[in-house]
């Protein structure tokens, strides 16, 4: 079998977890690894077992190179997929698509015109149990939506000596929480329930109005105290926690709450939706289970099993009941759709996946609940 061939750009956080994603997938060869410099990239090739590097123009003259994941700080993800499209590659971009909506609105018009296929890992909706509750809900099982409460929390900005580039507005944008994580949020609701945000009321607190930037490499310290002049203090804009309320197209409402300093709070993302028939609740930090309420009889709990779920669910599931699958599992399953339509050549019809236009739909949330943030009102959208 002839594999597809992929290259990687960036390699922080998140372009190994692609790389390991893809190395799951039989018809894929992660086969070329991009940095910003030559020497960069071949050291980081080499720790990934990957053989070849280059930096992102020399990627880009590859004739064998398919498709290319895009896994660089958010102001690159613009230029970079535009130059990847442009290229007549197949393109893979991490979350937001653009740092601004017009950028974005260009992509998804770019990638309609060249036919590539186009997505963007939006994958927590990858997570079985949230296939499981859209397929559900399609058949009826949820009912109307009558609300959704929604909370996506972290603790990785806790200090005020926490530090990291997505607190640069020229690096990451001007929304912070919302965009890194909101972002996936909204994504699953709209998802899940197949309902559309009308309209918004955001408020967001900056808790660390000032942290201090490390001004030395903080790894090469490691077990050692940096001292108070190893620091710089930076004023911070972007918010770390927000509250936001939600108004559907069936008439309905929904509130979420985004933090990124809520002690002990990992990487939890949490959803109850209620509907005219049942509440579903889940939990990304228990994601193999399921709460379904009801009001005349007994309350239940769904194990993400195949052999419980609706046939249309499966898909998204690897392995029997009780064996375990997390976060790592969301990337694989998104790629093995991704992945399949490349084998076509061609952007479906109908993308199970993520695509552009969605990045382009969750911009645009995020810049409405910015701009209701700043105005202190309702913004419809």
């Amino acid at each position: 079998m002839q594999k597809i061939q992929v290259g990687v750009v960036g390699t922080g956080f998140i372009g190994p977890a692609h790389i390991e994603a893809l190395r799951r997938l039989p018809n894929v060869e992660v086969a070329a690894l991009c940095e910003v410099t030559p020497e960069l990239a071949a050291s980081k090739a080499a720790s990934l077992g990957i053989a070849r590097s280059y930096t992102f123009d020399d990627l880009l003259k590859q004739d064998d190179i398919q498709a290319v994941h895009i896994c660089t700080p958010n102001f690159l993800h613009y230029a970079q997929s535009k130059a990847v499209l442009e290229a007549g590659k197949h393109c893979i971009c991490e979350k937001p698509l653009a740092k601004e909506l017009h950028e974005a609105e260009e992509l998804v018009k770019l990638a309609a015109e060249t036919g590539l296929v186009n997505a963007v890992h939006f994958n927590l909706r990858y997570y079985p149990l949230a296939r499981q509750m859209k397929v559900m809900r399609e058949k009826g099982e949820l009912g109307e939506v009558y609300s959704i409460i929604g909370s996506y929390l972290q603790d990785w900005l806790f200090y005020e000596t926490d530090y990291n580039w997505r607190l640069e507005p020229d690096k990451s944008g001007d929304s912070r929480a919302i965009a890194d994580i909101g972002s996936h949020l909204m994504d699953v609701i709209e998802y899940i329930t197949g309902l559309k945000t009308t309209a918004v009321m955001a408020d967001f607190n900056t808790i660390h109005k000032t942290r201090k930037k490390p001004l030395k490499p903080v790894e090469t310290y490691s077990g050692k105290m940096l001292q108070p002049e190893d620091y710089a203090d930076v004023p911070i804009t972007t918010e770390d926690h927000a509250n936001v309320l939600l108004r559907f197209d069936n008439g309905n409402r929904g509130v979420i709450t985004v933090s990124q300093v809520s002690a002990g709070r990992k990487n939890q993302m949490k959803l109850e939706i209620a509907g005219s028939k049942k509440t579903f609740a889940w939990n990304s930090e228990s994601p193999s289970e399921m709460w379904i309420g009801n009001r005349d009889g007994y309350n239940e709990q769904l194990m993400r099993d195949p052999s419980l779920f609706h046939p249309e669910a499966r898909s998204v599931v690897s392995f029997p009941g009780g064996h375990n699958e997390g976060f790592p599992d969301t990337s694989k399953q998104l790629f093995k759709e991704v992945y399949a339509a490349i084998e076509t050549g061609k952007q479906p019809e109908n993308p199970t996946f993520p695509t552009f236009a969605d990045g382009y739909r969750e911009l645009l949330i995020c810049e409405k609940i910015l701009e209701s943030n700043k105005k202190q009102s309702w913004v419809e959208i």
